[in-house]
């Protein structure tokens, strides 16, 4: 591809989800770790010939890296990619195979150039920044397994009445991306994904930690010694009937805690703006990875400082990384 088509492809927020300054640094960050991997991946078996010997790339890294993050924004199947770029399906298919795993491994970032991957880095790090978390779990649409295959149904949500995987949210106060991952089908209530992913043993007892959750958790609040802060039942629901004098202060709890938890919807809001963790096209068994990269590429872009540049001003990547 020609040097000025890839600079237009890669100053167009809309077809790669990023600003330039934030796509100008994910290619310096990962250039390095694809060029080492493929070199290991090269010398890692017998050969004939030397390695560099053959066929040459037809895609270089910039270009695997755009299509991948096409693929990731907009679903964009791989026969369009490779109508595109001039090669053949199998071409592109391969590439995104290669950029993907990279892009998830990144983690979601936070202050500092700190990067969390698990959910035991999220606690660490709420415990060492002291502030408010809320968690909550997203349906992501994905295709329908085969008829008569057994465990079919585990798919189906009660709640979309579609074939969905499940996947585990956690934010800040701001709504800003913490961690995306922990993927279960979509029949799994959302108290069995978060016991089944550890995160109850890793905040039990941890009085510097406040997440906040919907009344689909309930129960965590005592399992985890209020760690996990679920709303008040409402007065209908009660045990025993308010008092006129305190149903307003009732309310008011309610709201307070719906109004902070509310920022965790913000966060699955723009993390759908991905086509990924809206409805996964490709196999189900990648899901998780393409979430994750896509929650990574999120959280890169809502911590961007995003400076003030001159209008028609161009992004210029660097050579080594555009060959």
């Amino acid at each position: 591809m020609r040097s000025s088509t890839r600079a237009a492809l890669a100053a167009d927020r809309r077809l790669t989800g990023l600003s330039p300054h934030v796509l100008a640094d994910l290619v310096v960050e990962l250039a390095p770790a694809w060029h080492a991997r493929h070199q290991a991946k090269l010398h890692d078996r017998p050969r004939v010939r030397a390695v560099g010997a053959g066929a040459k790339h037809k895609l270089a890294f910039v270009d695997r890296l755009l299509a991948t993050l096409v693929r990731l924004r907009h679903g964009v199947t791989h026969d369009v990619l490779a109508a595109r770029y001039g090669v053949d399906r199998s071409t592109v298919t391969r590439a995104i195979h290669e950029i993907r795993p990279l892009l998830a491994e990144r983690g979601c970032a936070v202050e500092g150039g700190v990067r969390l991957r698990t959910l035991a880095d999220v606690v660490a790090y709420l415990g060492a920044v002291p502030q408010r978390a809320a968690l909550d779990a997203t349906d992501v649409q994905v295709r329908r397994p085969a008829a008569h295959r057994a465990g079919r149904g585990r798919f189906v949500s009660g709640a979309r009445l579609r074939h969905t995987l499940k996947a585990l949210v956690v934010t800040d106060a701001r709504g800003q991306l913490l961690f995306v991952g922990e993927t279960r089908p979509g029949r799994v209530h959302d108290l069995t994904q978060v016991r089944s992913s550890g995160l109850v043993e890793l905040v039990e007892g941890r009085r510097d930690l406040e997440l906040l959750a919907d009344k689909g958790y309930q129960g965590l609040q005592r399992q985890t010694d209020f760690a996990v802060r679920t709303p008040m039942p409402t007065r209908a629901k009660t045990r025993y009937p308010i008092r006129p004098e305190t149903a307003a202060a009732h309310e008011q709890a309610r709201f307070a805690h719906s109004r902070a938890r509310i920022r965790v919807e913000h966060g699955i809001a723009h993390l759908k703006n991905w086509r990924a963790p809206s409805r996964h096209l490709g196999r189900r068994e990648g899901l998780d990875e393409a979430v994750r990269a896509a929650a990574g590429l999120c959280s890169s872009q809502q911590r961007a400082d995003r400076p003030q540049r001159r209008s028609g001003e161009r992004l210029a990547l660097p050579a080594r990384c555009a060959a």
